[in-house]
């Protein structure tokens, strides 16, 4: 049923009889069936995407790229699920191409994050350098638009 999960990552807040109803089952099937999505672990949690400049304009957001050694027997897992443990951490993620891992962060204000990057991630073990992005503005995340200007769809500008 990857049709739900589909269904599910638009729209996580549809009902079951509405999902029932595009999916050509009843009610009861579509909620048998997320319960069965969840328990098996491919639907792992649902999120809200939040317009940051609307809700808190002194949160800051961060990429950043880290250059590490990979451990014996473990690869790059243990270093990122040491990367996963602390709370500014949204997400890692193993990269191919220049750098290992992609480390994307929230904090407070510029400085957090700045210190979060010198006295935590760049002292682990096996991290060998870091490279740091702010994001500045969101556009568009999740396949949801953010950015609350009209879209010329014509692309005319």
């Amino acid at each position: 049923m990857s049709d739900i999960v589909k269904i599910l990552q638009q729209n996580a807040r549809i009902s079951n009889t509405e999902l029932g109803e595009i999916l050509g089952i009843s009610a009861e099937e579509a909620y048998s069936e997320i319960k069965r999505l969840e328990h098996s672990g491919i639907i792992r949690g649902y999120s809200v995407i939040v317009d940051e400049e609307l809700y808190d304009k002194s949160t800051v957001y961060a990429t950043i790229e880290l250059k590490v050694t990979p451990q014996r027997d473990c690869g790059f897992d243990d270093i990122a699920k040491t990367i996963m443990m602390y709370d500014e951490v949204e997400s890692v993620s193993l990269m191919s191409g220049s750098y290992d891992l992609a480390v994307e962060v929230k904090g407070n204000n510029l400085r957090d994050v700045a210190l979060f990057v010198s006295e935590r991630l760049s002292t682990i073990e096996g991290v060998l350098s870091t490279a740091t992005h702010f994001i500045l503005k969101r556009y568009k995340e999740k396949g949801i638009f953010i950015d609350r200007e009209e879209i010329d769809e014509r692309g005319l500008g």
